[in-house]
């Protein structure tokens, strides 16, 4: 199998557990220039831009610690432009999270990180 379908695959169940986890999904495998969000939702009052990570064991480190600074500042990035392209308010309530799938066990980790800025 390749990569991408794999990685499709984990998304979608990522997302069918955020379903299941009372959560909206508004769009998956969101893309523009600055890079790709795995799943954007609705969570009561939050937009909750999601990143997906799978590892098949934890030798090369956990799923969660592959969400390095450098994709953190590219979600943010996405993020910004997500919400411009749909004329949100930049005061409304946002959420990065991580759902982390290793060894065959799913966890949600909610506000995973903090908004990068642009320096």
């Amino acid at each position: 199998m390749n990569n991408r379908k794999q990685g499709n695959e984990f998304e979608s169940l990522a997302a069918d557990f955020l379903r299941r986890s009372g959560m909206r999904v508004l769009q998956q495998n969101y893309y523009c220039k600055m890079g790709e969000i795995d799943i954007i939702a609705k969570d009561e009052e939050y937009l909750v831009f999601v990143e997906v990570k799978y590892r098949k064991n934890k030798r090369t480190g956990s799923a969660a610690e592959a969400v390095n600074f450098n994709k953190m500042r590219k979600i943010s990035r996405c993020a910004d432009v997500y919400m411009m392209q749909h004329r949100m308010s930049s005061d409304t309530s946002v959420r990065f999270d991580v759902v982390a799938i290793e060894e065959g066990h799913l966890s949600h980790y909610k506000n995973a990180f903090e908004y990068i800025p642009v320096c």
